[in-house]
């Protein structure tokens, strides 16, 4: 029997469902993010009385700063899913970029914007 060389509709359609119950579940923490960052959330201090002392406002900084950080993690992450729900359009979703064969299934799974086998990540690595 030859080779699969790209998954079935069926499960492409599992693929698919993986990827809409993680893209809403990022697509949430991402709003929380940015919430908390635009202070729409309502736990700021800037309403309170202005006593402020440094090190709370470099806390306050430092806190923004990793907020931003993870929010942006999570935009790039959310992007990732997009193109894999693209991939899945085309039947392309879960062949290996580098060596064009099935990236496993338990890979998907776990990682379902992945675009490199194992194989391919980490003979990339070296």
């Amino acid at each position: 029997m030859a080779e699969k060389t790209r998954y079935s509709d069926a499960e492409l359609e599992e693929f698919r469902a993986i990827i809409l119950e993680k893209l809403e579940l990022a697509q949430r923490d991402y709003d929380l993010l940015k919430a908390s960052l635009t202070g729409a959330d309502g736990n700021d201090t800037d309403d309170t009385s202005p006593t402020y002392k440094v090190l709370e406002e470099g806390a306050n900084t430092l806190s923004k700063e990793e907020t931003t950080r993870l929010a942006q993690r999570q935009l790039k992450f959310i992007q990732g899913l997009q193109a894999a729900l693209v991939r899945i359009e085309n039947k392309t979703y879960g062949i290996c970029r580098e060596t064009g064969k099935l990236i496993p299934k338990e890979r998907l799974r776990a990682v379902p914007h992945a675009t490199l086998s194992i194989e391919a990540k980490n003979s990339g690595k070296k």
